[in-house]
């Protein structure tokens, strides 16, 4: 999560608004797996614990050996990333995307799920962001070349591409971010593929709890909220999904489908705002919308899926909320109760 730029534009919105069942997975709910800790079980453990808990979809942000080894025949379908740092070298050309693609990629396409090929996690906008596009191009040369058409070639952006943002239908691509995001959904429109999108309805409610109704930022509203003409919004997270529409749409795409890459909600690091109890309560409510299938206000007739952040706590990342967003400790052990079904 690229914190800074997610806080940069919620506040722009900030002021309008002990056991997991062992259940059957939807196919429409995953949950991430970081690995920037020394804590953590290994990976074969990891990978285990997804099957126990019957976790069919898991988002891995880069294409660890040992990761992608322990994954060989589980039938869990992969979300895989590139590393941001090798954006550069991979949009140089359809030979060094090769290259890249048949050292990273190629030795698990027998045995791994990999059904989606994230070129680059929230570089969208920054210095990175000019190499996303001719990056997903020359993926999607290689993919095309194997003949790998269940293998869908697409990026992850954060809220911070968008500028105007509130209500839904004013959306627009931030200027800073325009030029390479209209590029990118061109291309994800002409390929079949969805933009993979990262929403922390939380960010909303930790910036301005007094503006920013929690029951609004956790599912539990009854009835509307947010009245934007003919639609109404009872949950943040639509709201802000819709803002992806709207702002593409603006543009001329309107056949892009959004998956949610990244949510979740942190169990502790900022007070009484963070607690095992609202995290609970977010994430079983983030997989009941998931398992309903059903789209937003704007699109009902597309379905929302995506992935929970995350499955560990990863001591390695900065101190604070960014290493409180675990369902599992490190002995797996639940969190906190929660069905996936």
């Amino acid at each position: 999560m690229a914190l800074v730029n997610i806080i940069l534009v919620l506040l722009t919105i900030a002021f309008v608004h002990h056991q997991i069942a062992t259940t059957e997975a939807r196919l429409d709910i995953g949950v991430c797996y970081g690995m920037v800790g020394d804590n953590l079980p290994s990976p074969a453990a990891v990978v285990k614990l997804y099957q126990r808990y019957s976790i069919g979809k898991l988002r891995l942000f880069d294409p660890n050996p040992a990761a992608l080894a322990a994954l060989r025949g589980s039938g869990i379908e992969v979300t895989l990333g590139t590393k941001n740092e090798d954006l550069q070298s991979i949009a140089s050309s359809v030979d060094a995307a090769k290259t890249w693609f048949d050292a990273n990629v190629q030795p698990y396409t027998s045995d791994v799920k990999i059904t989606f090929l994230s070129a680059g996690n929230e570089v969208v906008p920054g210095n990175l962001a000019q190499f996303v596009l001719p990056a997903m191009q020359n993926l999607q040369s290689v993919v095309n070349g194997y003949g790998y058409s269940g293998m869908r070639i697409t990026t992850v952006v954060a809220a911070s591409t968008l500028g105007t943002f509130y209500p839904p239908s004013s959306s627009t691509f931030a200027d800073v971010a325009r030029a390479d995001m209209v590029g990118i959904i061109k291309f994800l429109s002409s390929n079949g593929s969805p933009l993979m999108i990262n929403v922390y309805p939380y960010f909303a409610y930790a910036f301005d709890p007094v503006n920013v109704r929690l029951d609004y930022a956790q599912f539990t509203a009854n009835g509307s909220v947010v009245q934007d003409g003919s639609l109404s919004y009872s949950n943040l997270l639509d709201a802000i999904v819709d803002a992806f529409y709207w702002a593409m749409e603006k543009e001329g795409v309107t056949g892009v489908d959004l998956v949610v890459s990244e949510s979740g909600w942190p169990s502790a690091g900022n007070g009484y705002i963070t607690s095992v109890e609202l995290a609970q309560t977010y994430n079983q409510n983030l997989v009941k919308r998931f398992q309903a299938n059903a789209g937003t206000p704007k699109h009902p007739d597309r379905g929302l899926g995506g992935f929970i952040f995350a499955m560990f706590n990863e001591n390695q990342k900065p101190a604070g909320i960014e290493r409180n967003f675990r369902l599992f400790y490190p002995d797996g052990t639940p969190v906190y109760g929660m069905y996936f079904n």
